[in-house]
């Protein structure tokens, strides 16, 4: 993708383009794009692992507290997943669907990458009430539940930095045909407008991630959902959590063969780029478009709260290299202190209802 760059630099304003702009295109370019490719990015062969590959507990588990939350709130049994990736947590969902709920479901993924939805159709060929879409706008007056996992995470995002007092834009240029940083003085009103909603006051040398495409994300969600709950599964930080000296270079990271790498500027089109999130901004820029929060739990808390343990009780084997053992293993590794779920949290929203916790947990 080196040369697109190239030519996208040479033909923007004062030859410099965004980080966002950068992001936009190196992860989501319809054809060279990091998401776009046809080329394994989930698992052992990939570069990165998500909670939803590591176990079918999740999906299943997720299947279940949908059935008691539906059934509570007297919501179709109508399920969103955005961002469905290679459909491995679609598959595990309707599994345990099929199995042990046996009640009629609609099933909806969106997802932008057609080499990911042809994944997903091989993968989910026996479940034929799976309806694909590349784009949230596709729903309309949507009832039911909207969830995500590592959706907000992998969207792109302006990179601000503290200078000598004064705040500036990092922008991507070109010096001698490579890819390089340059700051200019910081100009978009809506970074200033969010610096502004957000009361951030950032210190010399920090740098930071503005994420504008969440609030378009979060107010195309609304737009289009009528009745329902609103998942939203990500690691990110508070604002509080965000002025921690140990994140004065921000969060903005890849990873490229299970392996991080800071300049993401490395490897554009082949590199997964994220950045952590910023949970106090979803929530209330949730507010702002009707989406009423309900609770932000931990990963590990959220799954306790739906019933996990009762995997563990219900599926017991003393053969340590049998597969219930492999998959009690599995479930230990998401609840276990210092493990992967507490670096992630789930952000539960909803918008035409009036949910308390009694009605979303059991």
């Amino acid at each position: 993708m080196i040369t697109y760059f190239q030519n996208l630099i040479s033909n923007s304003p004062n030859q410099l383009i965004s980080y966002a702009d950068f992001m936009a295109a190196a992860l989501y370019h319809p054809e060279s794009g990091y998401y776009m490719k046809e080329k394994q990015k989930i698992g052992r062969q990939g570069d990165f692992i998500t909670t939803s590959n590591i176990s079918d507990v999740y999906g299943r588990l997720m299947a279940k507290w949908f059935s008691f939350v539906s059934h509570k709130n007297d919501l179709p049994a109508i399920f969103c997943e955005i961002g469905g990736g290679n459909g491995r947590f679609a598959h595990a969902f309707l599994q345990e669907w099929t199995e042990t709920i046996k009640t009629p479901i609609q099933y909806i993924i969106i997802e932008t990458s057609s080499y990911h939805r042809k994944l997903q159709r091989e993968l989910l060929k026996d479940y034929p009430f799976i309806h694909q879409m590349d784009s949230v706008s596709k729903l309309n007056d949507f009832e039911g539940m909207i969830f995500s996992n590592e959706l907000f995470d992998a969207l792109p995002v302006h990179v601000i930095e503290k200078e000598n007092g004064n705040l500036k834009e990092v922008m991507i240029g070109l010096n001698k045909g490579q890819l390089t940083e340059q700051k200019v003085p910081l100009a978009n009103k809506e970074i200033l407008l969010f610096i502004e909603e957000n009361n951030l006051s950032l210190y010399n040398g920090q740098r930071f991630e503005i994420p504008l495409a969440m609030d378009e994300m979060l107010q195309q969600i609304s737009s289009f959902l009528k009745r329902g709950i609103v998942v939203t599964a990500d690691y990110g930080y508070t604002n509080e959590e965000w002025q921690d000296p140990r994140r004065a270079k921000g969060s903005l990271r890849g990873f490229h063969q299970h392996q991080m790498l800071e300049n993401v500027l490395l490897h554009p089109g082949d590199m997964d780029i994220t950045t952590h999130i910023h949970f106090d901004h979803l929530i209330q820029k949730g507010e702002q478009f009707q989406l009423q929060f309900i609770t932000m739990l931990r990963q590990d808390e959220f799954l306790l709260k739906t019933g996990i343990l009762k995997e563990l009780e219900d599926h017991y084997d003393p053969n340590p290299f049998s597969e219930i053992s492999r998959r009690n293993r599995a479930i230990r590794s998401l609840i276990m202190p210092g493990g992967i779920s507490s670096f992630f949290h789930f952000v539960i929203q909803q918008k035409g209802l009036n949910p308390i916790i009694e009605q979303i947990f059991e």
